[in-house]
């Protein structure tokens, strides 16, 4: 049996007592929460119930308490060993979004950070709004594309943001506006340091609303739902794209004229479909990702002088 750490006792008794009304689990294979399949134990996995019982959360454990948030768990490689600490797990929660429009046919969406991106793709189409089209092709939360300034088929996420709702780790909660933040490709961070770590937990948005093109948006949504099945291996567990594309480059033609396509490194294997995705073809572990990804990089510097930079997230311990 595998012996309670005091940060478990603590959650547990706030759970039992009420003060907390989220999913907790402890001891929990990550492997279950991304979609690489891949990944470590956690030692607390807690969903939140609401904005509310994330701000007791924070508040409750001690300040040195390590925590990583995930999504739905793409672009994302926890190590085999696990991560110590709490992960804040927000698929299937977090997902209220409001959308209104006023006379002059401009829409505001407010999306909290648990909405699937292809929800909100959706729901914006079925209200007539243009522009949203691109979310539906990025398999992940709004709350990881705030993070990330994710885009996909020329769109990106931030060009529609009007200010943001970021939770701190005492547990409050700052509206930011997109003026303090550098947002760059495929990354976002605050132009001022804050003195606490934040993580998003409101979206706002602005887009414009056609409702004569209503049929056009839900054609775009289809169309760009094909490419993605078409040119990525979408029916095989992996992260989305591995790698930032270099400047007026992309990494999958790089990898490619490399020759590494279809390589291996036990059960991970860079995708004969498209070059940039790693996929698990049943039992990969962490460690044969990581080294796939290293051979990777040094390949390319050494053929082409290119340094590929990692899209995806690494966390947790070797």
């Amino acid at each position: 049996m595998i012996e309670q750490t005091s940060l478990q006792a603590l959650l547990d008794v706030a759970r039992e007592s009420g003060r907390l009304s989220g999913s907790l689990k402890f001891n929990e294979s990550m492997s279950r929460y991304t979609t690489w399949r891949i990944g470590g134990k956690a030692e607390c996995v807690y969903q939140p119930e609401s904005i509310t019982d994330l701000q007791t959360l924070l508040q409750l454990i001690p300040e040195e308490t390590h925590v990583n948030w995930i999504g739905l768990g793409s672009n994302l490689l926890i190590r085999d060993g696990g991560l110590n600490g709490v992960i804040i797990y927000t698929n299937g929660v977090l997902n209220k979004m409001n959308i209104q429009c006023d006379e002059t046919n401009k829409c505001f969406i407010t999306a909290q950070a648990g909405v699937a991106c292809a929800i909100f793709s959706r729901k914006a189409a079925n209200e007539g709004i243009n522009g949203a089209e691109f979310l539906s092709g990025i398999p992940g939360t709004i709350g990881g594309a705030l993070a990330m300034n994710a885009g996909a088929f020329g769109g990106e996420i931030w060009r529609y943001v009007t200010s943001v709702d970021v939770i701190n780790r005492h547990g409050e909660i700052i509206k930011r506006t997109p003026e303090e933040f550098d947002v760059q490709y495929r990354s976002i961070s605050l132009k001022k340091d804050a003195p606490e770590q934040e993580w998003f937990v409101n979206g706002y948005f602005c887009f414009d609303k056609d409702e004569q093109g209503l049929a056009q948006s839900k054609q775009e949504i289809k169309r760009l739902l094909a490419r993605r099945a078409e040119t990525q291996p979408t029916k095989q567990a992996n992260a989305g794209s591995v790698f930032k594309n270099p400047d007026n480059d992309h990494a999958a033609r790089l990898i490619e004229f490399c020759g590494l396509k279809g390589v291996s490194i036990n059960d991970a294997q860079i995708s004969e479909k498209h070059a940039n995705f790693i996929i698990n073809k049943g039992n990969a572990r962490a460690s044969d990702v990581e080294a796939l990804i290293e051979k990777i990089q040094e390949t390319v510097l050494k053929q082409c002088d290119v340094a590929l930079k990692t899209e995806v997230r690494i966390m947790g311990q070797a």
